[in-house]
């Protein structure tokens, strides 16, 4: 039996004009092992530098002890805090969303074409290897929001699977001034769709997509508005 490992996945969500809101989902290259070609929620392994000093050193909102908690205390606090900052360097690196704010706590904006085209070279940089995650936080003065990113479902990928995960599901709203690339290194090209349009088109051939990612669908699902999920899960 292969190990699972520690991994964070997260469901950005969006308000749409009747109302409702929609979720981002993500197609993946079909050449990568793990669920090459599949629809999912951007996200990916916990690695040690997402609770590395440096990158612990730049977040608000969350502290180490109360992350520890919320995962049920199955971590050291360092790890748990780590499940938090991999969901954000991940939908960085993914689609280019900086669940990040300034040393004043304002939201990064992210309209003027000079900003997004300094932070999109970075993040095609971390992608590279050719920066990390830490360094990419204190180059442009900025500090992860964990506030954002709320936790609210746990999986762990069978047994039978030659690979396997033990992830943390999150929800967090898309930022204002902040659009999600259309591809990337990482991602075929992504999609917003309402929960019920996602879950019918399963159905459909070329729309392969499978559990956990249709469960979380079908709970979104049930979900009549958008006031309706940011009450039901403190979305800001």
């Amino acid at each position: 039996m292969v190990r699972p490992r520690h991994a964070s996945t997260v469901v950005l969500v969006r308000p749409d004009a009747d109302g409702d809101f929609a979720v981002l989902l993500t197609r993946r290259p079909a050449q990568m092992r793990f669920l090459g070609g599949y629809y999912v929620f951007p996200g990916g392994a916990v690695h040690q530098d997402d609770y590395s000093p440096q990158v612990l050193e730049r977040c608000r909102g969350l502290s180490a002890k109360e992350a520890q908690r919320i995962l049920g205390g199955r971590h050291t606090e360092k790890l748990a805090l780590g499940h938090w900052t991999a969901v954000i360097r991940e939908l960085f690196e993914e689609v280019g969303i900086v669940l990040c704010v300034t040393d004043s706590g304002e939201e990064i904006d992210l309209s003027a074409a000079a900003t997004r085209n300094r932070i999109e070279s970075k993040r095609r940089a971390m992608v590279r290897e050719e920066l990390a995650f830490g360094g990419f936080l204190e180059s442009e003065a900025l500090y992860c929001d964990l506030s954002r990113v709320i936790y609210f479902f746990h999986r762990v990928t069978p047994e039978f699977y030659p690979m396997r995960f033990d992830t943390r599901f999150y929800i967090a709203s898309l930022p204002s001034f902040q659009t999600a690339l259309e591809s990337s290194e990482e991602v075929t090209h992504s999609i917003w769709m309402k929960p019920a349009e996602a879950l019918e088109r399963t159905y459909e051939h070329g729309f392969p997509i499978l559990p956990p990612t249709t469960t979380v669908l079908d709970d979104l699902a049930r979900v009549a508005s958008w006031e309706e999920l940011r009450a039901r899960y403190r979305v800001s």
